[in-house]
């Protein structure tokens, strides 16, 4: 992709920056200045966060997980509200400090397109924006949970022929094994 069709997308987005630390918000706002994008909002915490939403319709939202107020999580519940919030399919990137495994899987659980650490550099924040406007991925609802379709599914159902076939064998291979697909071995060895 080139740098120009990058930066002329980036250009058009409307993005919204959701952090309590003052200094924080203008280093992503500086970085997405710098990648090309015009129109940058700031949110100091998560209410000012949804009233902005709904004042200026930001094409996406970079959002910290701890805030005054309402937090990262709280906000995404919000949002991901179809039957209650104006905009439920905003695209979000949660840019945190939180490197725990199961912070990232709380996050994608409740809505989020993208996960970022803090520190980030513009190249993975670019990498992010491009990930989420080049290949969008429609919301479905999943038990009570509004998010984006994951993408092992997207993928399976695209994917060439033989890819899902072995994507399909891949599956059979994970499935517990029973004494028939042992075969004749000793059938207490697993």
């Amino acid at each position: 992709m080139s740098n120009n069709f990058v930066q002329n997308m980036i250009q058009g987005l409307g993005i919204l920056v959701v952090d309590d630390n003052a200094y924080m918000r203008r280093v992503t706002r500086m970085m997405l200045m710098n990648l090309g994008a015009k129109s940058v909002y700031e949110a100091g915490d998560g209410l000012a966060a949804l009233e902005i939403i709904r004042i200026f319709d930001p094409d996406i939202m970079v959002i910290e997980w701890d805030m005054p107020v309402l937090n990262g999580p709280e906000v995404m519940r919000i949002v991901r509200s179809p039957e209650v919030f104006p905009r439920p399919e905003l695209p979000v990137i949660m840019l945190t400090d939180r490197a725990r495994r199961s912070d990232v899987v709380e996050a994608m659980r409740l809505g989020a397109h993208e996960f970022l650490i803090k520190p980030t550099s513009p190249k993975m924040l670019q990498d992010r924006l491009l990930s989420i406007f080049c290949n969008p991925r429609p919301m479905v609802q999943i038990g009570d949970y509004y998010v984006p379709e994951p993408r092992i599914r997207r993928q399976a159902e695209s994917a060439h022929p033989r890819a899902r076939r072995r994507s399909d064998r891949l599956a059979r291979q994970r499935e517990p094994y029973s004494a028939h697909s042992r075969g004749s071995g000793n059938p207490d060895l697993f």
